[in-house]
């Protein structure tokens, strides 16, 4: 499905050949896919919200069950519902969007002005699930996402992430304290650029996570093994869901 955005107007050009969400790939794979096949899927996907952030658009609901793969292993971005369009000087949005699993501090925190970073933090999350073959941070609702976040990442401060405590929740709540990143330890089999990458896409002043633009000239993805041509990857033929994926909380 490819996106084709007007000024006020979402025309959408659907394609009906077959495809498999990833979250249902996920879910089926005996083996998880090799680091060339993540590298493959994580650049058609940074290629994608390239592609949508330079037409003004952020889609708010990236996650692996909105990635659609063909049998000739061409990423798809999926569902625009919750895409809105972004500008400068930016408007209020709701900050219930994205699923819960991908959703960036910034939304967890209240904060009603987004970006195109919202959509990297999701990649972020999408990119450590590739890598674990599992959800990165499954949380049960936002306060638990808020602890694995913390767990994961560390205590934001005003130092790293400044006007933080003027956020709504951030007003009336006092965060765990947690000193440490601790993405080097569970990543540890990873190398350093693949990390490098993953703290990038992690960063919590939105200002400063990465673009999708940034990603793609990433060094990760010219160190071996590349990222495989698209039709090595997986086929599709005979994948039905043998397990029901945990809820992705909304």
């Amino acid at each position: 499905m490819t996106l084709y955005p007007k000024i006020n107007t979402k025309l959408f050009k659907r394609n009906f050949s077959p495809k498999k969400d990833l979250a249902s790939l996920l879910d089926n794979m005996q083996t998880p896919f090799s680091e060339s096949q993540v590298k493959c899927i994580l650049l058609q996907l940074f290629r994608g919200v390239a592609h949508l952030h330079s037409r003004f658009f952020i889609h708010r609901d990236i996650k692996v069950s909105n990635l659609l793969l063909t049998e000739q292993g061409i990423l798809k971005i999926a569902d625009f519902g919750l895409a809105r369009l972004y500008g400068d000087p930016p408007t209020e949005m709701t900050p219930r969007v994205v699923t819960l699993w991908y959703r960036s501090p910034e939304l967890l925190f209240g904060s009603k002005y987004q970006s195109p970073a919202i959509d990297m933090w999701a990649c972020g999350c999408i990119m450590g699930e590739l890598l674990l073959h599992k959800p990165l941070m499954p949380g049960k609702d936002e306060i638990d996402q808020i602890r694995l976040i913390i767990g994961l990442l560390g205590t934001p401060t005003e130092k790293i992430w400044p006007g933080m405590s003027k956020l709504p929740i951030l007003e009336k709540m006092q965060l765990m304290k947690q000193p440490y990143n601790n993405i080097k330890a569970l990543f540890s089999d990873r190398v350093p650029e693949c990390l490098k990458l993953l703290n990038s896409l992690f960063v919590y002043d939105p200002k400063r996570r990465s673009t999708a633009e940034q990603c793609l000239d990433n060094e990760y993805f010219r160190l071996s093994p590349l990222p495989c041509d698209p039709s090595m990857m997986p086929s599709l033929s005979g994948l039905t869901r043998k397990r029901k994926r945990g809820k992705e909380s909304s």
